[in-house]
């Protein structure tokens, strides 16, 4: 049995500064190796408790990740693969394509862990991919590692060795002391198995040399672990004797060793064992197969506890105790069986060979049927794996050419857009021009209107000359004639006291009783000349029914309510309502076929009232309400702020209603 010099997950990595004080204290009381499995596993739930609280950033992955590293440290697969699957879910959400590549790095290893080597070796794959292309060239030489253990599991061999060249090279000219450590160790572990004993000595003492140079912290016990693979080399070479120093050094950190590796520790006493055993060495045996036997029984090594047995069945059967000779082998046979794992069959069927001989052809036959298998097998796991490596690329590819594909949708889509957005904007500008060009005619009207209103004015103006004067001579030529007369007469009259002076006198009075009467109608005609001058839009607007009456057939009834202050009213509403009633009269006089019209104007609380109506043929609301004319009107009093609403239908002719806020000008 052989291993690699370093665990994956350390506590010395693991720590980081956590904002939160129980959270970095739990996940260090989680990587106390002196402590209960127990404990270490309700500290590190409760920093999950806490981390799953946190929002989905960088901050929370990170976290996630390190309470993975501690179920890895204690060995639970099955929490490690449920963490390891919700970061890889929250940095698909968030696009962080770092986390994801570690995300699959840490699926690989529970895979690898449960013997699913193609599932392993899919996400080893993804994540090496995910690291090249983010330029992280450590942990893609890292993940090619872990493909070449995984690799080397399954007797993928050369596959292996190709792979941990790879990894080499993925950090060529950079410093990575670790990863250089453990592919020079993986390379002896090949070359062993391939029988290469040179080469694998050669690997394994660059592996030590390098630990001289860069230690490893001590939780990975990289220096037990090479020891023990040189001792191991030495031992299929036969050289026990130059074997047996490997494994008593590496031993000699006991404490450390089943602090931190125990399996480790198992695989040093079975092999010094062993080499003892094969020196035909009594001391510490057969101790030394008991313990190493019972140590890997409460860590659930099942390849460890079929060596153990086997070795156990070699060095009884060497004491001539063929029954428990034959009871190991059988106990290791069991072992192999419940483990399900055809390859752990083939100790226990070559040592049952030997302590059987009655029925050695049929355990040798069984052992040559499956070890031909589990070759098939191997050259299929080889092959399988090239395939997965070849079909991820054409993956790649494929997504590679549908971002080209949608690269090019873009362009398109955006293209359209840019081009849909141009003509939206000259379609945009060319209704801003019609409507400064409305607006512009609009002015114009309403200068027309206003140069109306000012010749109006002029008219007005001039009557009420022509009536000041006119009034001038009828007081001077009239009244005041008249009133200096009856002064003369009467100051002549102040004389006589007679019957006939009183009879003038009364007739005097009388006269000037008539004199009052004129003065009287002189001033009513100039408080109407001054109703007539302040009601000037009065008469424009009647003007403008004057000229319906004589023009057209419908007869046309107004009403303009006297106590409607035009005065106090500004221009620009007087305007609006003059054009709202001429554009209703045209509209009337070319589609109504009208009999009666009636416009009224009335004065309310603060509001101006103007409603036209006729008994035409009327029309459809929603389908008119877009036309021009109706828009112009609906324009004209949203200015002044007021309200538009107009009721008709077919047959029923047409009614227009306007209020408007009085407004002082």
């Amino acid at each position: 049995m052989t291993v690699l010099g370093c665990t994956k997950k350390s506590a010395v990595n693991s720590l980081s500064n956590s904002p939160e004080d129980s959270l970095s204290s739990y996940l260090t009381k989680a990587n106390d190796f002196g402590a209960t499995t127990k404990k270490r596993q309700e500290y590190i739930q409760k920093a999950f408790n806490i981390v799953i609280e946190q929002d989905n950033d960088s901050l929370q992955r990170t976290n996630l990740f390190r309470i993975a590293n501690r179920y890895y440290n204690l060995n639970d697969w099955n929490k490690y693969r449920e963490i390891a699957n919700i970061v890889l879910q929250k940095a698909k959400i968030s696009r962080d394509s770092l986390s994801m590549a570690k995300a699959y790095s840490y699926l690989g290893d529970y895979y690898g862990s449960q013997g699913v080597s193609d599932s392993a070796f899919v996400n080893y794959f993804k994540s090496e991919k995910q690291y090249l292309n983010l330029k992280e060239n450590y942990n893609a030489s890292r993940t090619r590692l872990n493909i070449a253990l995984l690799q080397f599991n399954e007797s993928d061999l050369l596959g292996s060795e190709i792979s941990v060249f790879k990894a080499l090279k993925a950090i060529k000219g950079e410093t990575a002391n670790d990863i250089v450590y453990e592919s020079n160790n993986l390379l002896g572990l090949i070359y062993n198995e391939l029988g290469e004993f040179a080469k694998a000595i050669e690997y394994h003492n660059k592996a030590l040399q390098g630990l001289d140079k860069a230690p490893t912290p001590i939780e990975f016990q990289s220096r037990a672990t090479s020891l023990n693979n040189l001792g191991l080399v030495y031992q299929n070479l036969n050289k026990d004797k130059q074997a047996i120093p490997y494994f008593e050094e590496g031993l000699k950190q006991k404490q450390d060793i089943l602090l931190y590796k125990p399996p480790l520790y198992a695989m040093l006493l079975d092999n010094l064992g062993y080499s003892r055993f094969k020196l035909k060495e009594k001391k510490g045996l057969p101790g030394l197969f008991y313990e190493s036997l019972r140590l890997r029984d409460s860590l659930k090594l099942t390849t460890g506890i079929i060596v153990n047995q086997i070795r156990l069945s070699e060095y009884f059967a060497a004491q001539g105790d063929k029954v428990k000779a034959s009871k190991y082998s059988n106990e290791a046979m069991i072992t192999a069986k419940n483990s399900k794992n055809k390859r752990n069959y083939l100790l226990p069927l070559k040592q049952l060979a030997i302590i059987e001989p009655t029925k050695a052809t049929e355990y040798n036959k069984e052992y040559i049927h499956i070890n031909d298998s589990l070759q098939k097998a191997d050259r299929k796991i080889a092959d399988k794996f090239s395939r997965i490596e070849y079909e991820t690329d054409e993956i790649k590819q494929e997504n590679t050419d549908l971002t080209v594909q949608n690269r090019n949708l873009v362009y398109i889509f955006g293209g359209i857009l840019i081009l849909g957005l141009f003509l939206y904007i000259i379609k945009a500008q060319k209704a801003k021009n019609r409507e400064l060009l409305y607006k512009q005619e609009q002015q114009k009207a309403n200068e027309e209107i206003y140069n109306l209103m000012i010749s109006q004015q002029n008219d007005v103006e001039t009557i009420r000359v022509i009536e000041k004067k006119r009034v001038a001579q009828e007081l001077h030529d009239g009244v005041l004639g008249r009133m200096f007369g009856v002064r003369m007469n009467l100051d002549s009259l102040n004389k006589f006291n007679d019957e006939l002076a009183s009879e003038q006198r009364d007739s005097y009075l009388t006269e000037l009783k008539n004199i009052e009467q004129d003065i009287r109608e002189i001033s009513h005609d100039l408080s109407r000349e001054k109703s007539d001058l302040i009601n000037n839009f009065v008469a424009i607007v009647e003007k403008l029914l004057e000229e319906q009456k004589k023009t057209f057939k419908a007869k046309l009834v107004s009403s303009i309510d006297s106590t409607i202050k035009w005065d106090l009213m500004s221009n620009a509403i007087k305007i609006n309502l003059y054009r709202v009633v001429q554009e209703s009269i045209q509209n009337i006089n070319k589609y109504a076929n009208a009999r009666n019209i009636k416009v009224e104007f009335k004065k309310g609380n603060n509001e101006l009232f103007l409603h036209i109506s006729d008994d035409g043929v009327g029309f459809n609301v929603k389908k008119k309400k877009k036309g021009i004319g109706l828009q112009n009107m609906l324009s004209r009093i949203n200015e002044c702020e007021g309200t538009f609403e107009i009721q008709s239908k077919k047959g029923e002719g047409t009614k227009i209603m306007v209020a408007v806020p009085i407004k002082k000008s």
